[in-house]
């Protein structure tokens, strides 16, 4: 039997603002406690794309100014059973990052309990998962290459 996976979006959020970027980061405490960026699972009928929107809309409350799509995938199990999700054994997520304004955050009181736009390395210090890491560097990087084109 093959082990099911919840397919997701991994939202990356970004503003530019005088001179810097800062990344968002939500402050988790339903499933688990910890900071990350936004996530969540696309719906039947919905592409990426539209789940990117959706996803942003409902953890933020932002709308997005620039949507980019990173050939990043990954997956990762869950350390213990959901119970909401039950077959699934972890999730599969797809890399995006999304250019917003920086403003208050709209967060889901739910899912969530505080946010903050951070510097990459103050991101990188309050990240605990590798596989959140390793998609800030990539959009980290892909964001100082851009500057210099």
């Amino acid at each position: 039997m093959s082990e099911k996976y919840r397919k997701t979006v991994f939202i990356i959020v970004y503003s530019k603002f005088e001179n810097r970027v800062f990344y968002l980061v939500l402050k988790r405490k339903l499933h688990w406690v910890g900071w990350e960026f936004p996530k969540g699972g696309i719906e039947e009928k919905e592409n990426p794309f539209q789940a990117v929107n959706r996803e942003l809309k409902e953890e933020t409350g932002l709308k997005p100014l620039k949507i980019k799509k990173f050939n990043v995938h990954g997956k990762y199990k869950y350390p213990h059973g959901i119970p909401d999700r039950l077959g699934i054994v972890g999730q599969s997520f797809s890399l995006y990052a999304v250019e917003a304004k920086k403003q208050n955050v709209k967060f889901d009181e739910d899912e969530h309990s505080d946010y903050k736009w951070v510097s990459y390395f103050q991101a990188m210090k309050m990240l605990k998962h590798s596989n959140q890491k390793r998609c800030l560097k990539k959009v980290n990087d892909w964001l100082g290459k851009k500057k210099t084109e």
